[in-house]
C-alpha cells in the first residue's frame, strides 16, 4: 500500500465521516447513543483504510498485434503458375497462337522447346508422385475405402470394393509446391507487354 492511495482512500472517507457527524449533531437524542455515533462516523474511515489495503488491480497486458497480411484470393496462385509457365515455357503464347496456318512439323519443333521450358518451371516448384503406384495397362486392385477423389473409376462398375481393373492413368499428387511471392505485383499481368525503345 503506498501513501497516495491511503490519502486517495481517506480523503473521502473523512469527508463522509465529516458529514455524518454534522448530521448526527443537530439532533440531540442520537447523539445520546455512542454505537450509534461511531458506526456514522467510523465505518467511512474504515471502509477507507480496507479500500487502501486492497491489492492493486493492474489493467491487463494489452499486446499489441500488427495485422497478418491479407491471404491472397486463391486464384492468385493459378495466375502466378500460369506467368512462371509463360515466362519459361512461352505456354500462353502457344495456346493462343492459331495453329492451322502451319505445318505438323514445325509445330513439333515449337512444341519442344515449350515443353521443355514448361516441365522446368513446373519442376522447380512442385513435386509430383503417381496417385496409384503401377505401370499403364497393368491390372490393379482398388481397396475398399479409397479416396474417390484420387481414384475414378470407370467402366462397368458395380457392387463393392476390392475393385480390379486396368490402370489407364497412374494420376498425378503434388507432394510439395512452392511459388515465389509477388507482392505488390498485379497478379492478373500474367506477363507484362515489351517495348524496345529505338
Amino acid at each position: 500500500m503506498t501513501p497516495t492511495r491511503l490519502v486517495i482512500a481517506l480523503v473521502p472517507a473523512a469527508a463522509v465521516a465529516a458529514g455524518n457527524y454534522t448530521a448526527v449533531r443537530q439532533f440531540g437524542e442520537v447523539v445520546a447513543c455512542g454505537p450509534c455515533m461511531a458506526w456514522l462516523v467510523g465505518a467511512p474511515v474504515v471502509l477507507g483504510v480496507l479500500l487502501a489495503l486492497m491489492p492493486a488491480r493492474t489493467a491487463p497486458v494489452v499486446e499489441e498485434v500488427t495485422p497478418a497480411a491479407p491471404p491472397e484470393p486463391p486464384e492468385n496462385a493459378a495466375l502466378q503458375l500460369l506467368s512462371l509457365l509463360q515466362e519459361e515455357g512461352r505456354f500462353v503464347d502457344f495456346l493462343q497462337e492459331d495453329l492451322a496456318p502451319y505445318p505438323d512439323e514445325q509445330i513439333g519443333a515449337a512444341v519442344r522447346g515449350i515443353h521443355e521450358g514448361c516441365r522446368k518451371a513446373l519442376g522447380d516448384r512442385i513435386a509430383f508422385a503417381p496417385v496409384l503406384g503401377g505401370a499403364e495397362g497393368e491390372t490393379v486392385t482398388v481397396e475398399a475405402g479409397f479416396d474417390p477423389a484420387a481414384i475414378r473409376l470407370t467402366g462397368n462398375v458395380h457392387g463393392t470394393p476390392p475393385f480390379s481393373g486396368v490402370l489407364r492413368h497412374a494420376g498425378w499428387r503434388a507432394t510439395r509446391a512452392s511459388l515465389p511471392a509477388r507482392r505488390g505485383q498485379d497478379p492478373h499481368v500474367i506477363v507484362p507487354a515489351e517495348v524496345e525503345i529505338a
